[in-house]
């Protein structure tokens, strides 16, 4: 009791300061600008990610009108960039939808915590296809977003008094959808038969059908999440539908022919299926007699069957024992052609560099290049033109490999902040991996960049020459294949 007591409390200061500064004068935090021209693009799709992510977390649900706001403001930051406006317009919108975004999010975790019941009952309904159910869903999830904007507006007891009454609303809709989905089907069919005259011509298989259909309907209201038992309960009485058509439609032409006919035609079936089973002619046999011939036959059948089943199985084993054994020998040859094909190209590789370029060597199936030769200006991360000699060997370097996947880490020396120079780090290896792109070294998605700032040392930085190694881009290849 304290402890829910306790959390209402939170919930309750947690809208108090929400409230507070609620309405339209946001304390909107700036972005600063940077020299980098892509950081324009950078912000934007950084913030089109965050928002796709909200819309996957459901916040767009939870916190309907802030959301929509950061939404609003985002638009216009793509509105800005598109007809060329000044970066700090674009930066502000964007600040702007990031103050937005984070105050849907607050909102929609004090819905999470004090509305969890109708957010749960909202859930299952929707797995369970209530969306289908067209204007009586909308009425529904009109009720529960207006629950959500209580909550937005610090109105949250009033959102609790009329959480039970949508939680009641999505439960039916949710028993509706599992029976249209389970039940569907069968009421289309017993509709069908009635249109033929089934209780006429098979009142006892229409009224067959008809309890069925009753009894699982039933059972899907008293035990909606019985999932198995409804499914076979469900496809009983499909059966049971399909079953009284039959019936109707054969009671129909029954009706129309005469008690020879009729002795004929059950005599022809059993004498085609003794037929197809290699049994003895025997029409001159009263029916029952042709029924235990037929029967008798289908026996020794199945025991024919079963003792060649066993020969079978002895078979597929044996099969499946060579086959295995054939796998293993070619998995062998082909690793060892690739190991073969790795190490040429790898020694390929090695042949382009100095040794005062860059170090090369073999990690397992991948392929490391130590750039120690790279130099940025001091605290930059701008690929100078010297550089570009080195950066072409590395362009050949991957394409020798065709189209292998490519990590770009950025690595400095201890001097500095730590914060510093992971950014520093992260930055670089992103300037390297836009230059080989826009090279058309490999696509975008092939790429990878990582920043380690200091953590991974070679030498002490506690002299020149060591911070020195430290300062460095590594390039990891990992070849798609070796069966080239």
């Amino acid at each position: 009791m304290r402890k829910r007591i306790s959390t209402m409390v939170a919930l309750i200061i947690a809208l108090f300061f929400l409230g507070a500064c609620g309405g339209s004068n946001l304390e909107v935090k700036q972005i600063s600008m940077s020299e980098n021209p892509t950081e324009q693009i950078e912000q934007i799709n950084s913030l089109d990610n965050d928002l796709k992510n909200a819309r996957n977390n459901q916040i767009d649900v939870l916190s309907p009108q802030w959301f929509a706001k950061a939404e609003k403001s985002f638009n216009n930051a793509i509105k800005d960039h598109n007809r060329g406006a000044a970066f700090s317009d674009i930066l502000k919108n964007i600040a702007q939808s990031r103050t937005e975004l984070k105050r849907a999010e607050d909102f929609a975790k004090v819905a999470s915590t004090s509305l969890s019941k109708v957010i749960n009952e909202r859930k299952l309904a929707r797995a369970s296809g209530a969306t289908k159910m067209g204007k009586d869903y909308v009425k529904v999830e009109g009720q529960f977003l207006d629950l959500m904007r209580s909550v937005e507006n610090n109105k949250l007891k009033s959102a609790r008094k009329k959480e039970a009454k949508v939680i009641n609303s999505f439960r039916q809709l949710e028993l509706r959808a599992i029976k249209e989905q389970a039940l569907g089907e069968v009421r289309k069919l017993l509709k069908q038969a009635k249109k033929e005259n089934a209780r006429k011509f098979a009142p006892d298989s229409y009224a067959l059908a008809t309890n069925k259909l009753e009894a699982t309907d039933a059972f899907i209201s008293k035990h909606p999440y019985e999932k198995e038992k409804m499914l076979e309960k469900a496809n009983d009485a499909l059966f049971e539908a399909w079953r009284c058509i039959r019936v109707t439609r054969q009671s129909k032409k029954v009706k129309t022919m005469k008690p020879e006919q009729i002795t004929l035609w059950y005599e022809k079936a059993l004498y085609q299926t003794a037929g197809a089973l290699s049994a003895p002619d025997m029409r001159d046999e009263p029916f029952e007699i042709q029924v235990e011939n037929i029967l008798s036959s289908i026996t020794a059948l199945k025991k024919d069957r079963n003792s060649m089943q066993v020969e079978i199985d002895a078979l597929k084993n044996q099969t499946a024992l060579l086959a295995d054994r054939t796998r293993k020998e070619q998995s062998a040859k082909e690793r060892l052609a690739a190991e073969k094909k790795f190490n040429e190209l790898f020694g390929e590789v090695r042949n382009l560099f100095d040794a005062n370029e860059a170090e090369v060597n073999k990690q397992g199936d991948q392929l490391l290049i130590r750039l120690g030769a790279i130099k940025f200006p001091v605290g930059k991360y701008v690929i100078m033109q010297e550089n570009y000699g080195l950066l072409s060997k590395v362009q050949l370097a991957i394409r020798i490999f065709g189209e292998p996947d490519v990590v770009i880490e950025g690595h400095t020396d201890s001097t500095g902040s730590d914060e510093l120079n992971q950014h520093l780090s992260e930055q670089r290896a992103y300037a390297v991996g836009q230059y080989l792109i826009a090279n058309r070294t490999l696509p975008a998605d092939r790429i990878e960049a990582v920043g380690f700032g200091a953590i991974r040392p070679l030498a002490s930085n506690k002299t020149a020459q060591g911070r020195a190694v430290n300062r460095r881009i590594d390039i990891i290849i990992k070849p798609q294949s070796m069966s080239m």
